[in-house]
């Protein structure tokens, strides 16, 4: 039996929406910052660990508030009164768009004993997809809550989610299952 050992996963969520379709993901993200909070109070209060990952807008800095302050605006502000990284977050950056590829990020998990992911953030059809192809390569279980990941088009969103559950194997119920919440909360052994 193999203990489960999550961490969640949140991407992209700190972000200027400065690009075509920004200000359309920029309310769709505002919509799922709330259930994004939700669970990371949840892993906050039982001590399991939460990973902000996001673009390094060309700082190449992995320095938390200079990305914060070239990210405000009008778009991002309401988002990031709901969601930013706490003290005992833990915050890396990103070259592309998996959060693996040339990052520290499969290190960090290893280090923290992590083999299962729940992912959230955006675009759920591009970075977060990308990051569950290769979480999925490397042998971790996903849970991708579907009101966790937005995209800037909601068929596309839902086009990733399909994939992300029928060839990933993610677990996609909404984070308010409590199915699922119950067995990401306290960790069973599984088979």
């Amino acid at each position: 039996m193999i203990q489960i050992r999550p961490a969640l996963i949140i991407i992209d969520m700190i972000n200027h929406f400065d690009f075509s379709h920004g200000p359309i993901l920029a309310s769709k993200a505002y919509r799922i910052a709330g259930p994004i909070k939700n669970l990371k109070n949840q892993f906050n209060k039982n001590h399991l660990p939460v990973i902000f990952i996001n673009d390094h807008y060309r700082l190449w800095q992995a320095d938390l508030q200079k990305i914060i302050d070239l990210c405000r605006n009008e778009y991002s502000q309401p988002i990031f009164d709901q969601l930013l990284p706490g003290e005992k977050d833990l915050f890396l950056i990103k070259p592309k768009h998996s959060a693996f590829f040339g990052t520290a990020l499969n290190t960090l998990l290893h280090q923290l004993k992590v083999n299962t992911l729940i992912l959230t953030g955006i675009a759920g059809n591009i970075c977060v997809l990308f990051t569950a192809n290769d979480a999925y390569m490397r042998e971790y279980e996903l849970f991708v809550p579907n009101d966790c990941i937005a995209s800037a088009d909601d068929g596309d969103n839902q086009y990733a989610l399909t994939m992300m559950a029928n060839v990933l194997k993610a677990k996609i119920d909404p984070s308010t299952h409590e199915n699922y919440r119950h067995y990401i909360m306290y960790p069973h052994p599984t088979s």
